[in-house]
């Protein structure tokens, strides 16, 4: 892929997403849809979009018992997402089961941590121990349940492709060096994210919040 940014369209606006994506088409390498575009567009929004011609990556986190993800995976398969996320702390049979039912061109990835999150936020929900060990023992899980890869931030990438050679790593919370970082606790610039093994790179603010969104993109792939 000669173009590794996912824009991220975070928006229930079919119309708005149609003609951001449609605009800067040219600057990036695919389109990442998730739960807010979904669940108010559904597969026929997915397939809208899928005319610009570019690919599509379905980020909807599944994360139930292993037969609804499996059903719900496969109810997708239709579509063909170049890419589709399941949420690692499913455990094993759900990971497997996914990719199972997954369409065979469709990479499987498991959110590992929320780059909204940082370890203050891992100790309340009870889990011990640092961020980057928390990412890598998911990492450990998802490989071993025959995913693609994983969704982790820029500060666990380096580590994750040093295990996993051939995995697939998604990175969100990429923000230009003098971007905003937002509600993202866990931030890296773009070139930091390639450099250290990111597959793709998810930006969407920076992008899409710009006064010349087509500039923007441009201007971040430059520095890639």
């Amino acid at each position: 892929m000669p173009n590794r940014i996912f824009v991220a369209l975070d928006t229930p606006d079919l119309a708005r997403a149609h003609a951001l994506a449609t605009r800067v088409r040219h600057h990036i390498g695919g389109l990442k849809l998730g739960l807010e575009f979904f669940c108010a567009n559904g597969p026929a929004g997915v397939r809208t979009m899928e005319e610009i011609g570019l690919p599509v990556f379905l980020d909807l986190k599944l994360h139930d018992i292993p037969n609804t993800v499996a059903k719900a995976v496969q109810s997708l398969a239709p579509l063909k997402p170049a890419v589709l996320t399941v949420h690692a702390a499913g455990g094993r049979a759900m990971l497997e089961d996914a990719k199972a039912a997954a369409h065979p061109e469709t990479k499987v990835v498991a959110v590992t941590m929320l780059t909204s999150l940082d370890e203050d936020d891992l100790r309340a929900t009870g889990v011990g121990g640092s961020a980057h060990d928390h990412v890598l023992r998911l990492a450990d899980l998802a490989r071993a349940a025959g995913l693609d890869g994983i969704v982790c931030s820029g500060a666990e990438v380096k580590e994750a492709r040093r295990a996993w050679r051939d995995g697939y790593f998604v990175v969100p919370g990429v923000r230009p060096a003098d971007g905003h970082a937002g509600d993202q606790k866990r931030v890296v610039t773009p070139r930091q994210a390639l450099d250290d093994g990111a597959s793709i790179l998810v930006i969407g603010r920076p992008i899409t919040q710009a006064e010349d969104p087509d500039a923007a993109a441009r201007a971040i792939g430059a520095t890639l």
